[in-house]
């Protein structure tokens, strides 16, 4: 087994247990400054709603609620949220499929915020109560969220309805600074391996009865750890508000410009071949966008307030992808013809194959894909690769309001809010292909035919014509109102529920829905459902509360997923859409309970929950390069235990959380899977063929969702001047995406590859030194003992050999003609030991 996939965590127990006795030995420290046995207990309030209202205590919150502040971000030296929430928070873990630093899959509990189109997205985001997964395909861009904005985190577990749609398995709900809770400025620059560069800054004040303030802004730059990865991020957010008498109104503005190179997944033989190595290039993303949102509350006295938001977003995205072209896998790409050889010749080409060369001898693939760019004939099974290109503009806008009232009824107290939302967006999508060669370098180069159905010849005697040009509107509204209610003062209930109506159009700029022939995009798709929730929690004592919940949450098809839907039409997301059959919307319900406690600075957690996906939107992927399709799956099932721990001694703090999940699938289906070993090609004799499927079992575990997750973090202070931390996440193996049967087994000919990833632990470690007031001097190391792992994997067809040559037809042909392909695991390899150290200095707070 190659060293960078071997299971890491038997090998990193002795340093685990160097950390943890660095806090052993700090622990005489802490406690001559731990708080007083009769301290006053401390008491976290939890916002229930995207919108602020009425905050509720977090000991009558039905479930595993998580929580985060911008000092405990800030220290922790993530290079943004998702990092961070991966590092310290429970249940949550990363999926670096795309392999840029500000791309990762966010998931929890085995639900997904994904910045790439086809992942299943089952979590929901929020900044200030406006909705970040975006209106085409609910992904959530992690690279525009400013981490330097960020005031508080939560993590709100389940199918919760008040978070509206896509909130499947959980909702992320974070605020931002201002100029009255943040005041003062400070500056920021850092510098690292791999030409890592960064500067920010912040600067807020205001007086409490008027005009308050907050501004920052961001730098990022990296020629990235892998071969032609960089990455530029730039992010600018301001907040200007004005304080009422008993309310405020703040209007918030924030701006991003980046540029994502993440290169994607490497083949297993490539990437033990060099652990920094790519399979193609480049695969880029630029994204900009803007976000205006204008929010006030008001008191209106005797419990009552009102709270609200309008807000406007508009977000444009380009995609450059250099891809392998599979169309030429069963093609010979040997020896031009005498045709193409004069087609060549005519264009003044020279060095292609002369007299005396010939197929054995002389591979010429870029020549055989200019010659037939020249003829016009198929480059499409020729040419080694294709530049995947892609434009889309969304425009999203809405408006919510929400009355809050904090009443007794017949001396029972409760806390109740009402309210509505509506939410419009305005989606137009490009996209549109180049065909070329492969270079040395896994860079494609462009060789002018396009899949524009004319330029681009032929494929099977079928124009070559990938276009899209799809617009799409939704819109969304929703009425919700939840009360919480003290039956006693130890006992509260929780009732919840949220309508939603959402009606998504879809418009084809290229075959309209009249044209003959059919094959259209266009659509008219409404879906409604009303979500409920209930909840009950008990404190046994102040220190230990007992929580039960039900709730239940659905996610309605969006554009994307309604145009990808027919097995028979696979699309290459986010390219080449088909008029599919329509989707039905996802339901999940979650059942959770468990017990938490809290006393002298130390909290705890222990828990089970269960969430069932009815009409799950799966995405079967054909192969590694994106091809596939989606639809409605029966029945999934995510459950599992959690536990949690953290303590506070003086300055010194000590955390650890654990997660079992048992990921599977519910219900019998077949799927495409022609990359399986145990596809059905295999078994009629054809292995290594298109069309194979694979059946599904109950019980068959989900791809790419560990089984045990465990994470430790502590920051020791050693001295009143010096601080030393460091955090450990240990995540099991998982199955690749294509292995959903879990079937898959090598045979070493036309399947490599075991199917999985293996497990994994990482250690970090972070120092910070405080000469002066206001100074912070800080290091940070990743991965310390620089493991080779892998965060995900994908089962696919390769066109390269073991030596990364390009390669086709490697296997005799069958009676029937097909030519056998190899198909191998594809993993994303995590980023090695990484160093960077950087000064913060603040002023006039």
């Amino acid at each position: 087994m190659p060293s960078w996939r071997r299971p890491q965590l038997h090998a990193c127990a002795p340093a685990a247990l160097a950390l943890l006795g660095v806090t052993s030995a700090s622990l005489p420290a802490w406690a001559q400054t731990a708080p007083p046995a009769a301290a006053v207990q401390r008491v976290e309030i939890i916002g229930v709603t995207p919108l602020p209202g009425l905050g509720v205590p977090k000991d009558r919150v039905p479930g595993n609620v998580q929580t985060a502040t911008a000092g405990e971000l800030s220290r922790s030296n993530a290079l943004d949220l998702s990092e961070f929430i991966s590092r310290r928070l429970g249940s949550v873990y990363l999926n670096e499929m795309q392999g840029s630093p500000f791309q990762a899959d966010v998931n929890y509990r085995g639900y997904t915020a994904s910045p790439l189109l086809g992942t299943p997205q089952g979590l929901s985001v929020y900044i200030d109560g406006v909705r970040l997964n975006q209106p085409f395909g609910d992904v959530v861009s992690w690279d525009l969220i400013p981490k330097s904005a960020l005031s508080t985190i939560t993590l709100m577990p389940g199918s919760n309805p008040l978070f509206g749609l896509n909130t499947l398995g959980g909702a992320l709900a974070v605020t931002t600074k201002d100029g009255l809770r943040n005041p003062g400025t400070s500056v920021q620059v850092l510098a690292g391996q791999f030409s890592r560069v960064a500067a920010e800054f912040e600067t807020g004040g205001g007086k409490s009865d008027g005009i308050n303030w907050f501004v920052t802004g961001n730098r990022f730059h990296e020629k990235g750890w892998r071969v032609a990865s960089p990455t530029d991020v730039s992010q600018l957010f301001g907040k200007f508000g004005f304080k009422t008498s008993g309310g405020n109104v703040s209007l918030s503005v924030a701006v991003a410009d980046n540029d994502l190179t993440g290169n994607g997944l490497q083949e297993e033989r490539l990437l033990a071949r060099g652990y920094k190595s790519i399979y193609t290039q480049p695969d880029n993303t630029r994204n900009r966008s803007a976000l205006v949102n204008l929010a006030a509350t008001q008191s209106l006295g005797n419990g009552l307030s009102l709270s609200g938001n309008a807000y406007y977003r508009r977000i444009t995205t380009r995609t450059y992808n250099g891809d392998i072209n599979e169309g030429f896998f069963d093609q010979s790409i040997y020896q031009p013809s005498a045709a193409e050889q004069t087609a060549l010749r005519n264009a003044g080409y020279s060095g292609f194959p002369t007299a005396g060369e010939n197929a054995a001898n002389t591979p010429f693939p870029k020549w055989r894909c200019i010659a037939q760019a020249l003829l016009n004939d198929e480059p499409g099974e020729k040419c080694t690769g294709v530049i995947n290109t892609t434009s889309t503009t969304q425009s999203n806008y809405g408006l919510s309001g929400q009355l809050n009232w904090d009443l007794q009824t017949g001396g029972i107290a409760q806390l109740l809010v009402a309210g509505a939302a509506l939410d419009i967006s305005r989606v137009k999508f490009k996209q549109g292909s180049e065909l070329g060669y492969l270079n040395a370098d896994r860079a494609v180069i462009g060789v002018g035919a396009f899949g524009d159905g004319v330029t681009g010849g032929d494929v099977d005697g079928e124009p070559y014509d990938t276009r899209v040009d799809l617009s799409s509107r939704t819109h969304t509204a929703s009425v919700y109102a939840s009360d919480t209610i003290s039956l006693t003062p130890q006992a509260h209930l929780t009732l919840s529920a949220r309508y939603n109506r959402t009606v998504v159009k879809n418009r084809d700029g290229i075959v309209p829905g009249n044209a003959i022939g059919g094959g259209s995009l266009d659509g008219d798709h409404s879906f409604q459902r009303l979500n409920p929730a209930i909840g009950l929690t008990f404190a046994v004592s102040p220190a230990l509360t007992v929580y039960a919940g039900a709730n239940q949450g659905s996610r309605a098809p969006t554009a994307v997923e309604l145009g990808c839907a027919d097995p028979d039409n696979p699309c290459k997301l986010p390219n080449a859409f088909a008029g599919d059959p329509p989707l039905k919307q996802v339901v999940s319900t979650t059942l959770e309970a468990g017990l938490r406690g809290s006393s002298a600075g130390t909290s705890w957690n222990l828990g089970l929950f269960s969430g069932t996906n009815k009409d799950d939107l799966l995405f079967v992927s054909n192969n590694a390069a994106g091809f596939g399709y989606f639809k409605n799956f029966g029945q999934t099932r995510r459950q599992g235990l959690e536990a949690g721990f953290s303590t506070t001694l003086g300055e010194a703090t000590l955390g650890l959380n654990y997660t079992y999940l048992d990921a599977t699938y519910r219900s019998r289906e077949m799927v495409m899977g022609p990359a399986n070993s145990s596809n059905t090609q295999v078994a009629g004799g054809l292995a290594g063929t298109e069309g194979g499927v694979i059946a599904i079992s109950p019980g068959n575990r989900i791809p790419l969702v560990p089984r045990h997750v465990g994470k430790l973090y502590a920051s020791v202070p050693l001295g009143p001047t010096f601080t030393l931390g460091g955090d450990i996440s240990a995540s099991d193996g998982s199955y690749a995406r294509g292995n959903e049967n879990n079937a898959h087994q090598p045979d070493g000919k036309y399947f490599l590859g075991s199917g999985r990833s293996s497990g994994f632990t990482v250690f970090n470690l972070s120092a910070e030194w405080r000469p002066i007031e206001g100074l912070k001097v800080f290091a940070q190391i990743n991965n310390l003992f620089d493991q080779q792992y892998s965060t995900a994997a994908q089962l696919g067809g390769t066109g390269l050999d073991a030596n990364g040559a390009v390669v086709a037809r490697p296997f005799p042909a069958y009676s029937n003609g097909v030519r056998p392909v190899v198909s191998s695991t594809f993993y994303a390899p995590g980023a090695p030991r990484s160093v960077w150290v950087g000064v913060r200095y603040s002023f006039g707070g």
